[in-house]
């Protein structure tokens, strides 16, 4: 078997300290990001020849590489002479326009490499974009983002604000108050601050956190089962300092732990046989690079430290041709707002993907543990605050699964039956967001089909409750603890190219017509399709009521019975949000009002709150482009689908919760001739 894959059908396998230590650290809570990656690559002194090398024959969507990333701060920091205040939030590839993609060929030399970095001075609290030309090793641009505006929290940021915290005299005075004597033992949540309108005063311009606290009853305790609720440590990130402590009344802690590892659990099923997946002739799947073949699947692996994993021209060769379906694909927001009003708790609405960054969050995968298989890894090098050149090892997973049933018949007259069993591809990273993992998957199938799927798990976020105390905006999962009613927002943004570069959507509903006439029986229902022509048209919700789907088509290629080609967006579960549409937290996130939005493309329009929803004041992203009411009629199209996950708790979602599984299909709809899965061979007998 070649050594670029591994085989993770063996039991029991050893994990490498190494490996062991980052997965445990990210499960445990945000820490210092040097510390938990490895930290070996190239530092900003790698030579300007290095970079260069490795990128010579590098496709223009390829990521940067940690070469490229070194060169790119080194050029930064030196043609811009910035001193130790600045801090480096996040670098990533400047994304070529969709013409070099289309244009580029295998082997040939590859077009101009761009980094765009966000930095911040925190001497002069200003946030800056840079542009780095790292062919001609130069500085090409240098603005700031905006007054007001603030970059994403980064990972440093969080374990400096722990410590902040624990060291504040008004903090371990609150401690005393509520008999907590041992200030190692307190766990410091940090939570983004937002913006909500009623800042006061002294808080204006300032990049903060609002941390929640909790206590562990020893050092490896699950210390969201004892909330430290009432207290609110409010934190400068520039200055590094609390600015003060909200204290709202002092709520006893729970009595119960709520230890979920396994030296907890005690006795542990004893009937669970060995599962095996085993591929000893190795994958189906082809990897050159960052270029990935499956079946009759091609595209490329991207990853950002914002969105984390991407997928770049995406195309399916229908005998001998290929025909693309996607130029580009993401999760590019995500919001978790939470129901309530208490003073303490309103501004819990936590942007995971824009104020933190879903990438820089992604665990190092483990074998045998989350992914079984065959399995393909890939790293993902970013940088700390300093600048430094960090990689998270085994970011990406990629491996096949079998997934049940592909087709079948049976003819009773002749007995003649086929059946085949489906095969997907399944691509995936794993990020630990404070209390809460979330998966992320791509699936692609036999028959032309993708899926996105959004895998929740870890463990709930807490508050505490008065003995006797029943929670109105909650559920008590355990004695004296709340689990807060939420909800999980997610958006993705779906730049489409279906069967070439310019598409048009339609809104497909089934309609039950009306007794009478030609429908003298009462069954007649048909699906009425209906051409969304401007942005503002396209504003669309689900409605379980009309089986409502939306429908992708290229005017101008008709399959072979006239019809344009095209592919379904088919939602799966989905929420409205709860909010109301005044709600401060609409001002930022007003992208949940609508389930679908279409704009035409734009390299700028990247995430759907926005660039910087860090305490943006303002209203930005999808709500603020689409008032233009541009056209999206047969041109460049990008789908922005927004999906939720309404999380009321229960018990048996402590002490850590089962994943909760949510997502959308993608679907050849006259795309093809027939069922392109008609040539999969059958199993072997």
């Amino acid at each position: 078997m070649p050594e670029a894959f591994h085989n993770d059908s063996k039991v029991g396998v050893q994990l490498s300290r190494r490996v062991f230590l980052q997965t445990s650290a990210r499960v445990a809570g945000f820490v210092s990001l040097p510390n938990l990656l490895d930290d070996h690559a190239p530092g900003p002194e790698a030579s300007t020849n290095s970079a260069r090398s490795q990128t010579a024959g590098a496709h223009p969507l390829d990521p940067l590489t940690a070469e490229e990333i070194a060169q790119a701060v080194g050029i930064l920091k030196k043609e811009k002479q910035l001193g130790e205040s600045f801090r480096f939030v996040s670098i990533t590839l400047l994304e070529p326009p969709r013409s070099a993609t289309r244009e580029h060929k295998a082997g040939s030399h590859s077009p101009e490499r761009q980094a765009f970095l966000v930095i911040m001075d925190v001497a002069k609290r200003a946030g800056y974009e840079a542009i780095v030309d790292l062919t001609r090793s130069s500085v090409g641009g240098f603005t700031p983002i905006g007054s007001g505006l603030q970059p994403a929290v980064i990972l440093d940021e969080f374990g400096e604000c722990e410590e902040a915290v624990k060291r504040s005299p008004e903090f371990l005075s609150a401690l005393k108050k509520r008999g907590v004597t041992d200030v190692n033992l307190v766990m410091v949540e940090p939570w983004s601050a937002g913006y909500y309108g009623t800042e006061i005063e002294q808080d204006k311009g300032r990049r903060l956190l609002r941390a929640l606290c909790f206590v562990r009853s020893e050092p490896t305790d699950n210390g969201f089962a004892r909330p430290l609720d009432g207290v609110i440590a409010v934190v400068d990130l520039h200055k590094m300092e609390v600015v003060r402590i909200e204290d709202h009344g002092v709520v006893p802690l729970p009595p119960e732990s709520g230890n979920w590892a396994r030296q907890y659990v005690g006795r542990m099923r004893q009937d669970l046989k060995p599962l095996e997946i085993v591929q000893r002739q190795g994958p189906s799947f082809k990897v050159n690079g960052r270029e990935v073949s499956w079946q009759k699947w091609k595209f490329r692996i991207g990853f950002t430290p914002r969105e984390g994993l991407v997928l770049h021209t995406v195309s399916y060769n229908d005998d001998g041709q290929e025909r693309p379906v996607l130029h580009r694909a993401a999760l590019c927001e995500m919001v978790v707002p939470y129901g309530d009003p208490g003073e303490q708790y309103y501004r819990k609405n936590a942007f995971d993907i824009g104020e933190y960054g879903i990438g820089t969050l992604a665990n190092s995968l483990a074998l045998g543990h989350d992914c079984l298989g065959t399995v393909k890894y890939f790293d993902a090098p970013m940088v700390d605050s300093r600048g430094r050149v960090v990689t998270i090892k085994n970011a990406i997973c990629l491996h096949e699964e079998d997934y049940g049933l592909l087709w079948k018949h049976t003819d009773w007259r002749t007995s003649q039956t086929e059946v085949r069993r489906s095969r997907r591809l399944s691509l995936s990273f794993v990020a630990t967001v404070g209390n809460y993992e979330y998966g992320f998957f791509w699936y692609l199938y036999q028959d032309g089909s993708l899926q996105c799927e959004i895998k929740l798990t870890g463990i709930m976020n807490t508050t505490a409750l008065k003995p006797g105390q029943k929670p109105d905006f909650g559920v008590e999962v355990a004695p004296q603890l709340n689990a807060p009613l939420h909800q999980h927002i997610f958006a993705a943004r779906l730049d489409m190219n279906v069967d070439g570069p310019k598409n048009s959507v339609y809104e497909v509903n089934m309609v039950s017509l009306p007794r009478g006439g030609s429908n003298s029986y009462g069954n007649a229902f048909r699906a009425e399709s209906t051409l969304l022509t401007t942005e503002q048209q396209a504003r669309r919700s689900v409605n379980t009521g009309s089986a409502r789907f939306w429908r992708v088509v290229n005017p101008n290629r008709n399959n072979r019975l006239g019809q344009p080609v095209s592919y379904r967006l088919i939602p799966g579960e989905n929420c409205p949000p709860f909010v109301q549409p005044d709600a401060a937290v609409m001002r930022r996130a007003g992208f949940v009002a609508h389930h679908l939005w279409v704009t035409p493309f734009s390299p700028v329009e990247r995430y759907a709150a926005g660039d910087y929803p860090n305490q943006n004041p303002g209203i930005d992203g999808l709500p603020k482009w689409t008032v233009a009411n541009r056209s999206i009629e047969n041109t460049e199209v990008v789908l922005w689908y927004v999906f939720g996950h309404n999380h009321v708790p229960r018990p048996e979602d402590w002490p850590v919760m089962p994943a909760a599984c949510i997502g959308f299909q993608l679907k050849p709809d006259g795309f093809f001739t027939r069922n392109p899965a008609l040539d999969v061979p059958p199993s072997a007998t």
